[in-house]
Parts: structure tokens; sequence; C-alpha cells
């Protein structure tokens, strides 16, 4: 989904908010936090946060989301592995579940064919995967300024959802908390609307085990679908990364 990096990290699961630290907003280029650095993961991830390095004109993939690619295909980020010093992916076919679907389990390096697109899997993350196109007009693709920044639902709004364009990059950011303030979610059923179409919603909050569940979407696509998030976790939106503070 859109590429301005913000992780968001939980302090402190509430009953009635999930209150989200931005820790940086911008492109992978231009100083924005890849993640990583500092990260506290959660308990039951032995970690490391990342692994591999982000390029500029990659493909942000987060967790439990889809993301549509150049040339009509698309890819989630269906499952994650760590053991402390390495970490894999699981990533399946398609930017929505389907059964049948194919998956690959990847590791940075790993080359994978969507669609007859090539892409080869630079970093991985507990909250994302960056997936790089090897063909120049994929990339350029990737990087295409939309028609326009204003959103129209649906598919309408692929260029605004799935983009690493400069330009939508800042102008995703902007819907976001200034670097250090804070993203309330309230637990009751609330739509946090960001521009340039990103939904945002509380799919639950856990008390007793302090976690909470986000989940996201953009241009009708379930682009995030965090689960079991707990106190500074990071987790990322329309490519600004947050740690979750309660």
């Amino acid at each position: 989904m859109f590429r301005p990096v913000s992780s968001y990290g939980i302090t402190g699961a509430g009953a009635v908010l999930a209150m989200l630290v931005v820790t940086g907003c911008g492109s992978s280029s231009d100083g924005g936090d890849e993640g990583g650095g500092g990260t506290t993961p959660a308990a039951r991830d032995k970690g490391p946060a990342c692994v591999g390095t982000a390029t500029a004109d990659g493909a942000h993939v987060l967790r439990g989301g889809g993301f549509k690619l150049p040339g009509g295909g698309g890819v989630q980020y269906a499952g994650a592995d760590a053991d402390g010093t390495t970490r894999t992916a699981t990533l399946r076919d398609g930017a929505t579940y389907a059964p049948g679907q194919r998956q690959w389990k990847v590791e940075p390096g790993t080359a994978v064919t969507v669609a007859g697109h090539g892409y080869t899997v630079r970093q991985i993350c507990s909250y994302r995967v960056v997936l790089e196109p090897k063909a120049a007009k994929d990339r350029t693709a990737l990087a295409a300024a939309p028609k326009s920044l204003e959103p129209q639902q649906g598919a309408a709004d692929d260029g605004l959802c799935f983009t690493n364009n400069r330009t939508v990059v800042a102008a995703a950011a902007k819907g976001f908390p200034a670097k250090g303030d804070t993203l309330p979610l309230p637990d009751n059923g609330g739509v946090q609307r960001i521009p340039r179409g990103l939904s945002i919603t509380v799919s639950y909050i856990d008390t007793a085990a302090k976690t909470v569940g986000i989940n996201a979407n953009c241009a009708a696509i379930p682009v995030v679908g965090y689960k079991d998030v707990r106190v500074g976790e990071t987790v990322e939106f329309a490519g600004c990364c947050s740690r979750c503070r309660n």
C-alpha cells in the first residue's frame, strides 16, 4: 500500500484505545524509518525484527495483507517465522485470499515470479516484506504518478494504494501525526480514515493478553491484518511506521 514509511508501536493495550506512536514517515530514500533499529519484537517472536535491506523502488507488502503488483498480479504476506537469528516469510499468490493459491517460503534474496513478472525479496520484517521488481518497466510502473490524489474508492484507487510514488507517499504521510505523536484508534468499530484512500480499524483489544488486532483496507483490498500486536511492536501503514503504546 502507500509507500510512506511509518511504524506504530503499542504501549500498553488499554480497554478503549490502541495508541500508536509514530516513529517515522517518508520514503526509503529520504530518511524514513526502515524498521528494526531499536524495535523490540513481541515476546512470542524471537526476532530479529528485520533482515535484509529495503530498497527505494520496492513494494511494501504488509503483514496479513495484500498488494497489487505491476502487470496485474498480486501477493500477500501470509506468515512469518523467526528463530532469533534469521527471519523468513510465507508469501501467497494474489492480492486477496482464494483457495488453492500458490505459496512461497522466502528469505532475503529469494526470487519469485508473480503473473509472469519477476521480483526479488529484499527485506523481511515482522510487519512487512519488501519486493523489488526485476524489470525496469515494472519499477517505473510502481513509481508512476496517479491521475489524481483524490480517492475514488475501489480499484480506481490502485494508483494511490499500491505505489511508491514520492508525491503519493508525501500526501499519505500528512494524514498521520507528527513523529513522536500518537495516533489513537478506538475499539468501537470506528474507522480511522487517512487521506489517499486508506482506512484503519481496530478489530479487537484483548485486555487480559494486552494485545490488539488492527486491520486496514485500501482500494477495496485488505492491505493489513495485524493480529496479537503487543506493546513495543512495530507496525506499518502507508509507509508510516509506529510502535504500539496502549
